[in-house]
């Protein structure tokens, strides 16, 4: 019997925001809307490729970039349009809603229209990696358990302010950016682990 989604994703929690790992260590991730580099100028090209060269060597911190695409669904909207075929009482605007919606039912299953979502996932180790004194190489003295550790409100303040570099350098790339909430996290997730369903569009990050 296959084994349930949950055990399939190795997180601890998600709080605040926040994906907790086993261990303790911390992601946040951001939303991102996308720029369209092929309609840009050579000149504007190469001034966007310079400033992501100078972001990502600004990074002391690694990050991962996330592409989700999957094929758009219009169902319900199509629905809608349905509905107020119906609904409509003179009989040339009836014919030009169904032209309407065979219009749009045909655009969307012969252009293979897909809804592509971004994301860039940021971590925080719990544990900062130090190098160890020669006291504590020659055994002198053992850190105590909480000397290397921090409690999740200090890690996750830490954490939002490298969410907030990275979305001011996403910035001056022409691209906003926003931070997932607990459930926008639940729901990437599960459209992740059911990657078998079509897609719903979603709402671009707002400034």
């Amino acid at each position: 019997m296959p084994a349930p989604v949950q055990q399939k994703i190795i997180i601890e929690d998600i709080k605040d925001g926040v994906i907790i790992m086993p261990g303790g260590d911390l992601r946040g991730i951001l939303m991102a809307s996308s720029v369209n580099f092929s309609l840009k100028s050579t000149e504007e090209q190469d001034s966007i490729i310079f400033k992501y060269q100078g972001f990502l060597n600004s990074l002391d911190f690694p990050v991962q970039i996330l592409m989700v695409s999957r094929h758009l669904n219009i169902d319900e909207y199509l629905s809608f349009v349905e509905q107020k075929k119906k609904e409509q009482a003179n009989e040339l605007l009836r014919i030009q809603i169904a032209e309407y919606f065979d219009f749009i039912k045909n655009i969307v299953q012969i252009g293979n229209i897909m809804d592509q979502s971004f994301y860039v996932i940021v971590p925080l180790s719990r544990v900062e990696k130090k190098e160890s004194g020669i006291a504590e190489k020659l055994g002198l003295f053992k850190k105590t358990q909480n000397e290397d550790t921090k409690g999740f409100d200090e890690l996750k303040t830490q954490l939002w302010q490298r969410l907030e570099y990275v979305a001011g350098g996403l910035a001056g790339l022409g691209i906003k950016s926003a931070p997932l909430n607990t459930e926008e996290i639940t729901q990437l997730f599960y459209r992740l682990y059911n990657m078998g369903t079509k897609s719903v569009p979603t709402a671009a990050p707002k400034e």
